[in-house]
């Protein structure tokens, strides 16, 4: 991530220079492993000053050509909390002008995926996460819903821990009773039938590996298939949301915790973030329809398994739907997206707080974000010649806003990487180029990545939804930002970037063939999965923040007998916690030809 010779630092957004193949951007689709790893797919990031970078050149609104030096204005050249950003632009690795430099007319939408390296593209199957939602000229009706397919074919496996020989688990489609249920045999997990013999996952299971302490097979799917969006991790319960259950499982052995949780429709948006009472919110569907709504709300009491207050959400005016939901929690606060507004409730009574509707006439809601802090992304001035974004924070007790910042034209905010501190990652129009960009606390410009690489947090893509927070392995603490580089068939580098700079201060390559992901920091190290083979097991290491040497340790090495399993998660959730590491999917395939693994859990 040096700077191009000859060339002073930006004070701005350097806008990011395209990717080599597999560039810095908004997530690709996930390809099938292939021995020895598989494929990752990758963001590039800019060079060249972006949307942020102060210009050198006469004028704001100075023409930045294709990438040299970062010498041309980026979308954040401006001076000012609400000056022009310029973002990351991926086309060749990254490209002048950012998503903030203004310098080209409209901001219009792709009119299909983004096509520069490390762009989105839909998982196998379908599902894709969709950069129109919100815009008033584009309502999309039912007939669109009904071409959505879920794809992504897992194999599911559960049982009991400790010494024990972990065995499937067929929770199946109807709700299991609170006992154990009995060994079933294990699907291999390579889509080639319904198993056979049972298998000890753990059987050669080496000095110093850890052991599958339990995992679960899926409940039964529609052959169109179902999201499996949601896990939770307390202090004694694992908890997985499937279709249209949710089920809790002991930490220790993966009995289960309380009875599942079943709802009359399958399940279509949940809050990532828990409570710090573990408590969560659902929303599942008012009908079996294309035309169903997603519009029920259930509070979830993940410590007990038992329900809390139900509500439905109110259809918004006009195009302000609730074909999708976006749910977020900022402590006890939930604010409930639709597809053009907001609404607050408190966590605990189900309360309505306050609405977050249409502003300055022309600015619209169109996705949240939070943890922390509650980040609201607008669309303003849809399909005239000034369409583009709004970034606020709010506060959640109010829903007022803190600050604003303008984003240029042409650029859109696709992710929200972290809220505290803020850190974007845009488009632009055409989805050619993209940016990573940091906010100060004040919502003026604090840098803007000048990074060579290609990056490949693993972003999911869902045409209708427009999730800001569904990219893993894109990790921020207050001064650093840690992401992923692309890793085409083996290792890659998990590179540390100074979020006052944007520049590079320090990178460490994978152990192994496979590639990495940053998972979270915590106790001034870095936590970080990397991912199993068909032969060897996943591991879980810890990298130090600071400091000169930046050497791994291992936490838990994963057993090779579940290598082939633990592989075939291609869409999923993963987290460590208390020393145990836990896997599961985020999408059930339905094809019905074998059961469909949902969750394992490894452990010492």
């Amino acid at each position: 991530m040096n700077q191009p010779p000859g060339q002073p630092p930006q004070d701005g957004f350097g806008a990011p220079q395209n990717p080599p193949s597999g560039g810095f951007g908004a997530p690709q689709e996930p390809q099938p492993p292939q021995p020895p790893s598989p494929p990752q797919p990758g963001y590039g990031y800019p060079q060249q000053p972006g949307p942020y970078a102060t210009p050198q050149q006469p004028g704001p609104h100075a023409q930045p050509g294709p990438y040299t030096p970062p010498q041309q204005p980026g979308p954040y050249a401006q001076q000012g909390p609400y000056a022009q950003p310029g973002p990351y632009t991926p086309s060749g690795p990254y490209t002048p002008p950012g998503p903030y430099a203004p310098s080209q007319p409209g901001y219009g939408y792709p009119p299909q995926p983004p096509q520069f390296p490390g762009a989105p593209t839909p998982p196998p199957g379908g599902g894709s996460k969709n950069p129109f939602k919100g815009k008033a000229a584009l309502a999309v009706g039912a007939a669109v819903v009904a071409l959505l397919v879920i794809g992504g074919t897992v194999f599911a496996l559960s049982g009991d821990g400790g010494d024990k020989k972990p065995v499937a688990d067929k929770i199946g489609s109807a709700s299991p009773s609170a006992s154990a249920p009995k060994p079933a045999p294990v699907d291999p997990g390579d889509g080639s039938g319904d198993g056979g013999e049972d298998t000890d996952l753990n059987e050669g299971r080496k000095p110093g590996e850890a052991k599958v302490l339990w995992y679960k097979e899926a409940p039964d799917a529609p052959g169109s298939g179902a999201d499996a969006t949601g896990m939770w991790i307390t202090g004694t319960t694992a908890v997985k949301a499937a279709y249209k259950q949710i089920f809790g499982y002991r930490v220790s052995d993966g009995e289960p915790s309380w009875d599942p949780i079943s709802f009359p429709q399958k399940i279509c948006s949940v809050t990532r973030q828990k409570s710090s009472d573990d408590k969560i919110v659902v929303a599942y569907k008012d009908g079996v329809s294309d035309t169903a709504t997603c519009n029920q709300l259930q509070q979830i009491d993940l410590r007990t398994g038992k329900k809390g207050w139900g509500k439905e959400v109110p259809e918004g005016a006009l195009f302000d739907s609730t074909l999708t939901l976006g749910l977020t929690l900022v402590g006890d606060t939930l604010v409930v997206g639709r597809s053009q507004s907001g609404t607050a409730f408190d966590l605990g009574t189900g309360k309505k707080l306050w609405d977050k509707l249409r502003y300055d006439e022309t600015c619209y809601p169109s996705g949240f974000a939070g943890g922390t802090r509650l980040i609201s992304i607008s669309s303003c001035a849809a399909a005239t010649d000034n369409q583009h974004d709004e970034v606020q924070e709010l506060d959640p007790a109010t829903g007022k806003a803190r600050w604003t910042r303008k984003i240029p034209k042409d650029w859109r905010v696709e992710n929200v990487y972290s809220v505290d501190p803020v850190v974007l990652y845009s488009t632009d129009e055409d989805g050619k180029r993209g940016n990573i960009a940091t906010l100060r606390n004040d919502g003026s410009v604090r840098s803007e990545v000048q990074a060579k690489d290609s990056f490949a947090p693993d972003c999911e893509w869902a045409f209708l939804d427009r999730d800001l927070q569904d990219c893993l392995g894109a990790v921020a603490d207050a001064d650093t930002l840690y992401l992923p580089t692309e890793a085409k068939r083996g290792p890659n580098d998990i590179v540390a970037i100074s979020l006052d700079t944007g520049k590079e201060r320090w990178r460490v390559k994978s152990p192994g063939d496979t590639s990495m992901l940053p998972l979270k920091t915590e106790g001034g190290r870095l936590i970080v999965y990397v991912e199993a083979s068909y032969n060897a097991g996943g591991r879980i290491v810890s990298v130090p923040t600071t400091g000169g040497s930046h050497t791994m340790t291992t936490l838990l090495q994963n057993p090779s007998g579940a290598a082939r399993i633990e592989s075939d998660f291609f869409s999923k959730a993963i987290d460590y916690v208390d020393g145990r590491f836990y896997i599961s999917t985020t999408q059930l395939s339905g094809d019905g030809k074998s059961k469909e693994k949902l969750m394992l859990a490894y452990g010492k």
